[in-house]
């Protein structure tokens, strides 16, 4: 059951959305910043020797943040938690009124940070808990060294009725994570009874169309006032797709230009046209693509699918609607999509999510960032950058710590396609130069009064990084957007898949089998000549149960077709001969890498053709000469498409 607001505590009242998630496209008043760890000299060292990291010491302690009221903070964010305190002042008080261990703040151990306002994954540990502050708040880390941290908070107005926090919230108002329980604990489900509101009626509508290529279908046409409050479309997979030819539009109240026009895919979170978030707001549940972030609306609301496809078979769309009755609210914003492309951003200048005028709030943004350069995502270290009524309020640590995550191309971190409540990894893959995700903000939105920009940088320092970025920005607003209700034409928002990938052996590539006897694979980091080199290293004597010495690798390729295969490996004394194989047949030259001084060799395999998606390759060892120990050691795989 939805608490009664006015039985709120005060204390909730700063973070509604908490509390009354219906009430996500209210407007507010509050001024949204963050703290954070960022490199203040606009170098990389943001967070990793911790200089930037706290703002002072005292005695054995670091103040890392310190806040005066009112106020809230919203979100805090680390990859890199200790099981040192952190301590939390309020209101110039002596004693701490929150000591918790960093670590165990995330947890759903401490008390007064339940799950599933608290959280971890992607390699990242976030806090939603909401903390407010009458006057002031000081935070403390009791530990030699801070390092990766975003404290997100907004300030509000000068009198507001908010009551520092209460250690024992859970116990005086458990309606918040009972609500949070319900909105975040099972992404997909349907929530409209949540985000309509308490007044309303909800009915839910449904459509079954067929969308044919160079064809517009309308999913949902309504003639008064009320609000979306759910979503759900299908197949999901056809919505998507690397041509990103299927748009989503939507239109308010009879608007010039639509509110939204987006690929469908993009919408709902796709990763290079495959459907990939599965968020508690937004995402894709087998073929059901779905949204749950409420869409209030005056007097009228049109939902269609426009097939810019030029040929194909027809789409059988399954839609449903969840309706809610009352028209928009005085104080409510209308909801917009923005989606972008910058292929290749642009020298000296971050890529741009969205530039708005107006008073409203951000709630959310996915990016999907494509290198050019196969095997490296360098560019995955641009921190965002949110300037606010012109002023630069919000500076990031890096992309996936805006998006909640942490340390990619860590296994068992940022590292592959991983789904939260509220944030997540929509891929990423090193040897394509890959790497997307997404972040909504329900419980921490960036507030405007008269404009914002929020951007990402492209490289580590300088956005020196040409690179092809995708986003889209959710956000409520008194004014459309800039580029709200425009998008480039298909040629211009057409996958761009990589012609070469380049799989780094010694890192991660995985190895989907190797001889069963008489061998054994290990990775190594040496120095050959005048280069560092990492690389997996393969011994083995004799011959396999089987014959031949075999090392098979499973490589990931963007597209279907025929690909050059060429490897980079150290050749050196001890090291045999290899070749490709494929159904038993050798399908290039016997290469022999035996060297009386080690160096690095980039060598022609031959041609293999290969499967879009994951794709086996074979090589088979064997001596150089009469060797009796011999082996392999790889550096990378690189794979050419051809024609």
């Amino acid at each position: 059951m939805l608490p009664n607001p006015a039985q709120t505590p005060p204390a909730m009242h700063v973070t509604g959305n908490v509390t009354r998630p219906y009430e996500l496209p209210r407007l507010r008043t509050e001024r949204s910043a963050m703290e954070s760890s960022y490199d203040r000299t606009g170098g990389n060292d943001d967070g990793f020797s911790g200089k930037y990291s706290f703002i002072r010491k005292e005695g054995d302690a670091l103040v890392i943040a310190e806040l005066k009221g009112p106020g809230v903070i919203q979100r805090i964010w680390t990859p890199t938690p200790t099981d040192q305190p952190l301590e939390f002042y309020f209101d110039g008080e002596a004693t701490p009124r929150i000591n918790v261990g960093f670590r165990d703040l995330f947890l759903g151990r401490a008390k007064g940070f339940p799950e599933p306002l608290v959280g971890h994954g992607g390699g990242g540990f976030y806090s939603y808990v909401p903390i407010p502050y009458r006057k002031s708040v000081k935070v403390v880390y009791r530990g030699p060294v801070m390092q990766f941290f975003q404290i997100n908070h907004a300030t509000l107005a000068d009198g507001a009725d908010v009551q520092s926090y209460d250690p024992n919230w859970q116990a005086t108002a458990p309606e918040p994570a009972e609500a949070a329980m319900r909105l975040l604990g099972n992404p997909g489900a349907a929530v409209a009874d949540l985000l309509a509101r308490p007044e309303s009626k909800v009915e839910t509508v449904a459509a079954y169309k067929k969308l044919l290529p160079g064809k517009r279908v309308t999913l949902l046409k309504r003639g008064s006032g009320g609000r979306i409050v759910g979503m759900r479309l299908g197949p999901a997979s056809a919505l998507a797709g690397k041509e990103r030819s299927i748009l989503l539009r939507i239109s308010w109240d009879g608007g010039r230009k639509p509110a939204v026009l987006c690929p469908a895919g993009d919408f709902f979170g796709a990763s290079w046209g495959e459907p990939a978030m599965r968020s508690a707001l937004v995402g894709s549940d087998g073929e059901t693509s779905y949204c749950y972030l409420p869409m209030p609306f005056d007097k009228s609301a049109t939902v269609e699918l426009i097939d810019e496809r030029t040929e194909g078979q027809p789409i059988e769309v399954a839609a449903s609607f969840d309706i809610a009755s009352g028209p928009r609210q005085k104080d409510e914003g209308r909801f917009y999509a923005v989606w972008r492309r910058e292929n290749p951003t642009t020298l000296g200048k971050p890529f741009t999510f969205v530039e708005a005028l107006g008073h409203g709030h951000i709630v959310g943004v996915s990016v999907q960032a494509q290198g050019m350069t196969p095997g490296s995502t360098p560019f995955f270290e641009g921190d965002d950058q949110t300037t606010i009524d012109g002023v630069l309020c919000m500076h990031g640590t890096g992309s996936e710590d805006f998006l909640n995550g942490g340390w990619y191309d860590v296994p068992g971190r940022w590292d592959g396609r991983k789904s939260f409540p509220v944030s997540g990894c929509l891929d990423y893959k090193k040897h394509m130069g890959r790497s997307a995700g997404f972040r909504f903000m329900p419980y921490d939105p960036v507030v405007f009064q008269k404009s914002i920009t929020m951007a990402i940088e492209h490289a580590p320092e300088k956005n020196d990084i040409a690179t092809d970025y995708v986003g889209v920005a959710y956000l409520y607003s008194d004014k459309a957007p800039a580029q709200a209700g425009t998008v480039a034409p298909p040629a211009e928002r057409k996958v761009a898949d990589p012609v070469k990938v380049t799989f780094a052996a010694g890192w991660n590539i995985p190895i989907r089998a190797f001889s069963l006897n008489n061998m054994q694979v290990s990775k190594r980091d040496e120095r050959v000549g005048d280069r560092g080199v990492r690389f997996l290293r393969v011994d083995a004597e004799g011959e396999d149960v089987f014959g031949q010495h075999v090392l098979e690798l499973l490589c990931d390729v963007p597209a279907s077709g025929d690909y050059k295969v060429q490897i980079e490996a150290v050749a050196g004394p001890n090291r045999g001969t290899v070749q490709v194989f494929s159904d038993e047949m050798a399908t290039g030259p016997l290469v022999d890498l035996h060297a009386a001084t080690p160096a690095v060799r980039r060598t022609d395999l031959g041609r293999l053709t290969m499967r879009q998606g994951l794709a086996p390759i074979m090589l088979k060892l064997a001596p150089s000469g009469d060797q009796k120990r011999f082996g392999l050691d790889l550096v990378t795989i690189e794979l050419t498409r051809l024609g």
